[in-house]
C-alpha cells in the first residue's frame, strides 16, 4: 500500500485502494460529468509533462483562481505538485489589486483561471506581474484553454523526468502558499509543506463519519480555502465520490440530484437555510403551523446520546416523521452529517439540525494549522454542543495564562512567505499563537471564547468580548450582521445590518404600514423598537458593563464585494467602522 507523505500521493492511494469510476464529478451544460481515478491521474500526469516542457522548475509558483469548485482544480493541483512546484490558490472574489499583490508577492509565473469574470480581473493587472501565460478552464476567446496542456503533454517520453521530480519531493518541502483573507492589512502568505497537510489529513481520518457503502459528498465551500481543500484530500483517501456544486445558490437543487451523505458548511449558510425554513413555517396556518412551531421548540431542547430521556426521544420521532423529514428531503434525503468550520456556530442551530437528523460536527482550525486542530464526532462520545470537539491526534493544544490558544504539531505552518518578522511574532518557543481565546473543559472538549485582538476595554476599564454578544444576537431573525463597538468609549454599542428579507416578510405578515425597502425599514420606529427587544433580551444574559446601550442600523447588505466581509465571511471590523463612521459618531458624539 502506498505510503502517503506528499499531497500527490492521495490520488495514487485512491487508485490502489478504491479506483473509483466517479472520483470527481462536475456539472457541465446540465450533465454531471464523472472523472474516474485513472482519468484524474492520467490528466494530472499530462499536465506535469506539459509544465516540464514549458520549463517549470522546482519551487516555481503557479496560481489557480476558480469561481466554483471543479474537477480541473484538482487535476492542476496534482500536476503542479508532482513537479515540486507550488500551487498558489487565490480567492476569486477579491479585487484585481489584491490579485496583483498576491501574484507579485508569490512570484507566480503561470495562472489558471476558471471563467471570463476572473480572467478580466487578471488581465487588468497582468502587465504589472511576472506572469508568462494565463490559461482558462472555460473556453474563452483570446485566452489559451487549459486542454492545450493535455496536447502538449500527450507524448509520454518525459514521464521519466516527471517521476524523477516526484521522487525528489520530500515531505517537508513547501507544497502551497495560501494567502489568508485577513480582516486587516494585506493578505499573509501561509507556507504549508506536504507534511503539514498530509499529517493533518491522516490525523483527521478517524473523525470522518462515513456509514454509507458508496458515500457521496457535495462540495461547495471554496477549495482555495484550506478547510475545504483538506477535506477533498480526506475524501480522496476515503474513496468518496466528490460532487462539485454548481454554486452556493444551487446547493438545494444539486443536493436533490445527487443525494449527498455529508457536506461541509459554514455557520452563515446554516443560518440562512434555517431562516428560509422558519419563514416558510411561519406562513403556515392552523394545526400545520402549530406542529411546525412545536417541532422547532423540541429541536431547541435537543441533547446528544438520548440525554433528554425516552419521552423526549419518542416526541422527536414524531417531529422527525411529520416535520424534519421534509427538511432532509430538501437536501436530498440522505444527508446525515455536516461539518461546520471557519466561524462560531450558534448552539441553538446545532441542536435543531441534530434533532432533524443532520448531525452538525463543529470543528476549529486556522490556515496556519493546516487547518484542523479539533473537531466533534458523534461516535465515541466525542461530541458536546457549544464546543469544537476534542483535538485530533498529533496536535498539542495549550491555553496560555491570558487565555490564548497555543498549538504545537506537525500541522503548524513553515511560516509566512517572505515575512520572517510576522512569522516570529506568532511563533514563540515551540507553539503557534492563534490569537484566539479558548477553554478546555475537564473532559477535554475545546471551546473558543473569542478573538484576543477583538476583546476591548471601555473607558471605565471593563473588558468586553464582542463575539459573545454578536453570536447571541445573530440568533435573532431580525439581525443579519452585527458588530459590537466601544473600545475606549464609556459603553458598548452596536452597528447592525438588519435581515431585510425576513423583516419584509414580517411586515407583510403583520400588515404593517412600512415600505419594503432598506431605507424605510431602518428609519421605521416600529422596526427599531422590535430590534430593541432583541437587544434587551440579549443584554439580560450579560453583566451591566457588557450590555449594548445603543445601536444604529445600516441600509446596506454587508458583503465581500462591498468590502465589509472577507472571502470567508468574517467581518473586517476596521473597514466596517470606517464605512459607518457617521453612525459611530452619532452613537458616541451626539
Amino acid at each position: 500500500m502506498i505510503e502517503i507523505t506528499r499531497l500527490f500521493d492521495f490520488p495514487y492511494y485512491q487508485q490502489e485502494k478504491h479506483n473509483l469510476d466517479a472520483a470527481l464529478v462536475t456539472k457541465k451544460d446540465g450533465v454531471w460529468e464523472k472523472t474516474s481515478t485513472q482519468e484524474y491521474l492520467d490528466k494530472a500526469n499530462a499536465v506535469s509533462r506539459a509544465l516540464l516542457k514549458l520549463g517549470v522548475n522546482k519551487d516555481e509558483k503557479i496560481a489557480v483562481i476558480s469561481t466554483n469548485n471543479r474537477t480541473e482544480w484538482n487535476i492542476m493541483d496534482i500536476g503542479i505538485l508532482q513537479l515540486g512546484a507550488q500551487n498558489v490558490p487565490i480567492y476569486p472574489t477579491i479585487s484585481a489589486e489584491d490579485y496583483e499583490y498576491i501574484l507579485n508577492h508569490s512570484g507566480s509565473t503561470y495562472c489558471f483561471v476558471s471563467d471570463a469574470g476572473v480572467l478580466e480581473k487578471v488581465n487588468k493587472v497582468r502587465a504589472k506581474t511576472q506572469l508568462k501565460e494565463v490559461y482558462s478552464f472555460d473556453h474563452i476567446e483570446g485566452c489559451k484553454h487549459y486542454s492545450e496542456l493535455f496536447e502538449l503533454g500527450k507524448d509520454t517520453a518525459n514521464q521519466v523526468e516527471v517521476q524523477k521530480r516526484m521522487d525528489s519531493v520530500k515531505p517537508n518541502d513547501l507544497a502551497t502558499i495560501i494567502y489568508t483573507s485577513g480582516t486587516t492589512g494585506k493578505p499573509k502568505g501561509v507556507m504549508l509543506s506536504h507534511d503539514n497537510i498530509t499529517s493533518n489529513v491522516l490525523s483527521s481520518v478517524p473523525r470522518l463519519p462515513l456509514a454509507h457503502e458508496n458515500p457521496r459528498i457535495l462540495s461547495f465551500l471554496p477549495i482555495c480555502h484550506v478547510f475545504e481543500r483538506v477535506l477533498i484530500y480526506l475524501y480522496q483517501h476515503a474513496g468518496v465520490s466528490i460532487y462539485y456544486a454548481e454554486g452556493i445558490d444551487k446547493i438545494g437543487e444539486n443536493a436533490q440530484e445527487i443525494k449527498p451523505n455529508l457536506m461541509s458548511v459554514v455557520p452563515r449558510l446554516l443560518e440562512k437555510v434555517y431562516d428560509k425554513i422558519y419563514a416558510k413555517g411561519a406562513e403556515l396556518t392552523g394545526i400545520k403551523k402549530g406542529l411546525f412551531m412545536w417541532a422547532i421548540k423540541l429541536g431547541e431542547q435537543w441533547k446528544p446520546y438520548g440525554e433528554n430521556g425516552a419521552w423526549y426521544e419518542f416526541q422527536l420521532k414524531i417531529a422527525n416523521k411529520l416535520i424534519f423529514s421534509k427538511w432532509r428531503d430538501a437536501l436530498g434525503g440522505e444527508l446525515t452529517t455536516m461539518v461546520s468550520g471557519s466561524a462560531a456556530l450558534q448552539p441553538r442551530l446545532t441542536r435543531i439540525f441534530c434533532a432533524a437528523g443532520m448531525q452538525v460536527m463543529e470543528g476549529y482550525g486556522l490556515t496556519e494549522t493546516s487547518p484542523v486542530v479539533s473537531v466533534g464526532q458523534y461516535a465515541n462520545n466525542m461530541f458536546r454542543v457549544g464546543t469544537v470537539g476534542k483535538p485530533i491526534d498529533g496536535v498539542d493544544v495549550k491555553i496560555a495564562e491570558d487565555g490564548e490558544l497555543l498549538i504545537k504539531g506537525r500541522n503548524v505552518m513553515l511560516g509566512y512567505f517572505n515575512d520572517p518578522e510576522k512569522t516570529a511574532s506568532v511563533m514563540t518557543g515551540d507553539y503557534f499563537h492563534t490569537g484566539d481565546k479558548g477553554e478546555i473543559d475537564a473532559d477535554g472538549f475545546l471551546k473558543i471564547t473569542g478573538r484576543k485582538k477583538e476583546m476591548f476595554k471601555t473607558s471605565g476599564g471593563k473588558y468586553v468580548i464582542p463575539t459573545l454578544l454578536e453570536n447571541e444576537l445573530k440568533q435573532s431573525r431580525f439581525i443579519e450582521q452585527i458588530m459590537v463597538v466601544g473600545e475606549g468609549e464609556k459603553m458598548p454599542a452596536a452597528i447592525i445590518q438588519p435581515n431585510f428579507e425576513f423583516i419584509e416578510e414580517w411586515i407583510q405578515r403583520k400588515a404593517l404600514n412600512i415600505e419594503k425597502n432598506p431605507q424605510a425599514i431602518i428609519s421605521s420606529q416600529i422596526v427599531i423598537d422590535r430590534i430593541q427587544e432583541e437587544i434587551d433580551d440579549c443584554n439580560s444574559h450579560f453583566g451591566k458593563w457588557e450590555r449594548i446601550k445603543r445601536f444604529e442600523l445600516t441600509p446596506d447588505v454587508w458583503s465581500i464585494d462591498g468590502g465589509h466581509l472577507t472571502p470567508t465571511l468574517k467581518m473586517k471590523r476596521d473597514i466596517i467602522k470606517g464605512i459607518y463612521q457617521d453612525l459611530y459618531d452619532k452613537i458616541y458624539r451626539s
